[in-house]
């Protein structure tokens, strides 16, 4: 595992051990009234925008975008909704990527969508934070207590969108109860990107759900800097996009969302 990717896991331990955890009661309610992401991708999908999960990034483990504040996420989330995003992606591990959980708080007090709060889970604590309607759950770091994460996060009210970028963590997400999975087309060995991960294991999943009569929605991650890019992923099977540096790398957020929405006619 790449240094920097280990130093966010040594600092999200930290963090989590300076949480208060709470006495779990069964049956826990959700604690908030979550937004339908699935009927969100078959809205887009029927009007045919390409569906883009716009994500409010203030650095990558490579370089840093912009300082973001809530108010200022709360603004860029604005523009990524009036450009036709399907849903709105924050990150929230504080170091490497500088997110936080009041930038999270305060996109989803802005916007309709549904909103994915993108961070290292490795407590079940931290499903006790802040409400989104999705939450990023990575095969890669919680192995084998994958679906007792998935699991829970459901109980929690929240959409878990497992995420891969290989077969055996694949293998690892087939075996949960979740129905989005997003593959990471960055290796967490090397931070380098290679769209080929999607390429690869995109047919794997479709070829999954033909033979057990599932239906996993499939989004690809990291990589994508332009409309030709996404079209790539999608042609290999995925069926929504999460992008980030692009959009943080620009002048308008809006109108380069927009670009990636209306990049081609998707129906």
């Amino acid at each position: 595992m790449h240094q920097s990717v280990l130093h966010i896991l040594n600092t999200t331990k930290i963090r989590v051990q300076a949480l208060a955890h709470p006495v779990h009661k069964d049956g826990a309610k959700p604690q908030f009234q979550k937004r339908d992401f699935i009927a969100a991708l078959a809205a887009a999908r029927a009007e045919g925008r390409v569906p883009v999960i716009a994500e409010v990034k203030p650095a990558s483990p490579e370089k840093s975008f912009r300082e973001i504040s809530p108010v200022v996420a709360a603004e860029l989330a604005r523009d990524m909704e009036d450009a036709g995003a399907l849903a709105i992606s924050v990150l929230t591990e504080p170091g490497v990527f500088r997110g936080s959980l009041e930038n999270l708080k305060e996109v989803r007090k802005t916007v309709c969508l549904p909103v994915l709060r993108k961070d290292f889970i490795i407590d079940r604590v931290q499903l006790e934070e802040e409400g989104s309607d999705l939450v990023l759950l990575i095969a890669g770091i919680l192995g084998k207590e994958l679906g007792a994460f998935v699991e829970l996060a459901a109980e929690k009210g929240f959409e878990p969108l497992v995420e891969v970028h290989s077969r055996e963590e694949l293998e690892l997400a087939l075996k949960t109860s979740t129905r989005v999975i997003g593959i990471n087309n960055r290796n967490f060995e090397t931070l380098k990107i290679d769209l080929a991960a999607t390429e690869e294991l995109a047919p794997l999943i479709r070829e999954y759900d033909l033979e057990h009569g599932t239906g996993h929605i499939i989004v690809s991650e990291s990589g994508m800097n332009s409309p030709a890019d996404v079209r790539r992923v999608m042609q290999a099977g995925a069926d929504a996009v999460l992008i980030g540096s692009a959009l943080m790398e620009t002048n308008s957020v809006f109108e380069k969302t927009k670009e990636f929405v209306q990049g081609f006619c998707w129906r």
